[in-house]
């Protein structure tokens, strides 16, 4: 039977997550602000989240429709049958995200349904499930426009971009799924050499490690649908024992690290190792200014620092020049990307960009800017 589902993703990554969806067999697609809305099976639900690299989450779509007031929205919340889903041993917690809606408090909102998720067991089940802010078993979402209301249960619990394995964050990391979808928009392929000099915890190296050996990045964890009463067993372990067959071993691959700061770096290997990756990826203590290719030609990928603190847009004004002058002298037959919250970084670099690709990691909106560093300048070619 065919199910609605919806998966929000990083902002600007929506066609990217279409087409990933696609591949693996959803319907319906629609792209919408921040998202992606598709139908499927159960099937297809469990494999979104065991392989999609770009979704944040996979929400199934339990009921809908038209508001006024906050009354309409506590029946529509009331006739679901929360009750088929899961019991009230399970506890749940409720998100409410609103565009465009005239209501006042989604505080309010979100307290009321609650309390239609709660009546409904108490008419079932005659008892209630409670509620768990910080771990709960259930998440339910709702998403309000100007008039309608649609009522999701997440099947994924932690993010999706939580591969299950990273041990050492840093501050301000990049999301591991912004960092699959920036990847895709670079047009990288396995075999073609890649780096990111500026590497930080690793997060592109990971990534781009994992697509070489097919590591479906939902291998390592687990995800709510399986504490459902829905769930199928018989059909995930399939599915999961596919994945893993499909997972080839890790060996030396054509992808390198670089980080000037040695603590960096040393984040870099310790999730590397957790990952079971370290020995895929040549890691190297150097600064980018001095850093020789790895190869003649490939992808160079990476999250330069920007200015955040006091002091430091005057350390970046120097530093983007000289990094311009290296790419010229240095880099010729590379692809070379940048993702920056600066929009200093392309007036400083004083190189043409090919593309600016907007995206937003988390809140902060930033562009990824493509440089193709041809032999001899652009007009020769």
């Amino acid at each position: 039977m065919s199910e609605f589902f919806f998966s929000p993703c990083p902002r600007g990554l929506e066609p990217m997550l279409a087409e990933e969806l696609q591949s693996l067999g959803a319907a319906d697609i629609e792209i919408t602000h921040g998202g992606v809305g598709y139908s499927g099976d159960w099937r297809l639900c469990y494999r979104a989240n065991l392989e999609s690299r770009i979704a944040t989450r996979v929400m199934w779509r339990v009921g809908s429709g038209r508001y006024r007031g906050e009354e309409d929205i506590y029946r529509i919340a009331y006739a679901a049958t929360w009750a088929k889903w899961f019991t009230a041993d399970d506890t749940i917690r409720v998100y409410v995200t609103a565009r465009h809606s005239p209501l006042k408090s989604l505080e309010f909102v979100t307290l009321r349904i609650k309390d239609a998720v709660c009546d409904h067991f108490r008419t079932v089940a005659g008892r209630r499930p409670s509620v768990d802010t910080a771990d709960p078993v259930v998440r339910i979402h709702a998403y309000l426009t100007r008039d309608t209301v649609a009522l999701y249960v997440d099947t994924s619990g932690e993010p999706l971009y939580k591969r299950g394995f990273k041990q050492a964050a840093v501050e301000a990391p990049l999301k591991e799924n912004l960092a699959a979808g920036i990847l895709r928009l670079t047009g990288w392929k396995p075999g073609e050499p890649l780096i990111d000099p500026m590497c930080g915890s690793g997060t592109f190296l990971i990534e781009a490690c994992q697509i070489a050996l097919d590591v479906a990045p939902g291998l390592g964890r687990s995800f709510a649908f399986e504490k459902l009463r829905t769930f199928d067993a018989r059909v995930w372990t399939a599915l999961r024992s596919a994945a893993e067959s499909r997972r080839r071993a890790p060996r030396p691959l054509q992808i390198y690290g670089a980080d000037i700061v040695g603590d960096q770096l040393r984040r870099a290997r310790v999730n590397l190792e957790a990952a079971g990756l370290v020995n895929c990826v040549s890691l190297q203590r150097s600064d980018f200014l001095e850093l020789s290719p790895p190869a003649a030609g490939g992808v160079l990928v990476t999250n330069p620092p920007y200015g955040v603190r006091i002091g430091e847009e005057d350390a970046l004004a120097a530093l983007y020049p000289r990094i311009g002058d290296v790419l010229k002298q240095r880099w010729s037959g590379w692809r070379c990307y940048f993702l920056s919250a600066d929009s200093a970084l392309p007036k400083l670099v004083r190189l043409k960009a090919s593309r600016r690709t907007p995206l937003f990691n988390g809140a902060l909106e930033c562009r990824l800017f493509e440089y193709l560093m041809v032999e001899g300048s652009m007009r020769d070619k």
